[in-house]
């Protein structure tokens, strides 16, 4: 009977470890795509992540493309950028601008920079600490000095450049550090090369919002509204030269599973 007890006990325990383990229904209703029920107990676990001890630091599945010290992920179109106390810096125009492109191309991506205007600040509006993060190298989200500082709304810090202005203005001070974080959505082009789905942009400021999920109108351009063409689905990041000593720290991306155009794209 003693036997028979535990046999059974042991069988209970062995039944909730396997319910543990693969918890979830099968009798629920299908999701739209068809492939998962509802609470599913056989849909794949997230991929387990590592945050980083500091906040704004890199996760245990980032690309870090400057961490204080080298530039070897990057290649500057003329003049090299400087690092001096874990920053990178613009350079000064020897023969143009020098803008800073990624070795490694990138399509959805995940983004964190700090940066940093220069301080004391000289000029005004567009000519006070502007630089620029450029996904695929067409579509930009603006780098200002946005304290105190009067300018068109769709150039201040945290624009899709010549479009959408922020939400707001969350700008600190010249010379003190700040963040961006950007999830980036490539556009989706057919075979065809007609436009499917535009890129999104996501972007906060500091930690403040100042971008939702918003669509872009195309490749960033100077006083003319922004238009697509087709292009390839990876390309790399560039940080601008705009003539302004604006500095980099901490720049690391996370490239994400490609966003479904609808629900019936699920991945």
């Amino acid at each position: 009977m003693v036997c028979g007890l535990l046999a059974g006990a042991a069988s209970l325990i062995a039944t909730g470890v396997a319910a543990q383990e693969k918890p979830g229904f099968k009798d629920t209703p299908m999701l739209p795509g068809g492939q998962w029920h509802v609470h599913d107990s056989d849909r794949p676990a997230p991929v387990v992540v590592t945050p980083a001890t500091n906040p704004g630091g890199a996760p245990s599945d980032a690309i870090v493309l400057f961490d204080g010290r080298s530039t070897d992920a990057w290649r500057a179109e003329r003049t090299p950028w400087p690092v001096k106390d874990g920053a990178l810096t613009v350079p000064a125009r020897i023969g143009g601008e020098s803008n800073l492109i990624s070795k490694q191309s990138f399509g959805d991506v995940q983004l964190h920079l700090e940066f940093r205007s220069p301080n004391p600040p000289t000029k005004s509006s567009q000519d006070r600490g502007n630089s620029g993060i450029w996904f695929m190298q067409r579509y930009e989200v603006q780098i200002l000095d946005g304290y105190q500082n009067p300018t068109y709304a769709d150039g201040a810090v945290g624009a899709v450049y010549g479009w959408k202005p922020p939400l707001v203005n969350a700008a600190r001070k010249p010379g003190d550090w700040q963040s961006y974080d950007i999830v980036f959505e490539r556009p989706r082009f057919g075979p065809d090369g007609k436009l499917l789905r535009p890129a999104y942009v996501t972007a906060f400021l500091n930690g403040v919002l100042v971008q939702n999920h918003q669509p872009m109108l195309g490749t960033t351009i100077w006083r003319q509204v922004a238009s697509y063409t087709p292009h390839p689905d990876a390309a790399p990041l560039q940080l601008q030269d705009h003539d302004s000593p604006v500095s980099f720290r901490n720049i690391w991306v996370r490239p994400l599973p490609e966003a479904a155009i609808d629900l019936g794209e699920g991945k």
